[in-house]
């Protein structure tokens, strides 16, 4: 199982309907909204790397409201 940890910025004002959005996401097993310099940080789990790969790129990065993010990938 390949896991990453995912801290998001969005868009000032619109950190809940970001967060409601990557609850719908498949392979996104943990959000919540935290304090300081990031507003969500998400665990993403996935059978392979390129998958987590995907769902960051392709799922979460493409979100109208997210403003940045940055990867942690879990080691094992």
């Amino acid at each position: 199982m390949a896991t990453a940890y995912v801290l998001i910025n969005t868009d000032m004002g619109y950190e809940g309907d970001v967060l409601k959005e990557l609850k719908n996401i498949p392979g996104i097993k943990e959000v919540y909204l935290v304090y300081g310099v990031y507003d969500i940080i998400a665990k993403v789990e996935a059978d392979s790397m390129e998958q987590v790969k995907e769902i960051i790129t392709w799922k979460i990065r493409r979100l109208e409201k997210v403003r940045s993010t940055l990867s942690m990938i879990v080691m094992d």
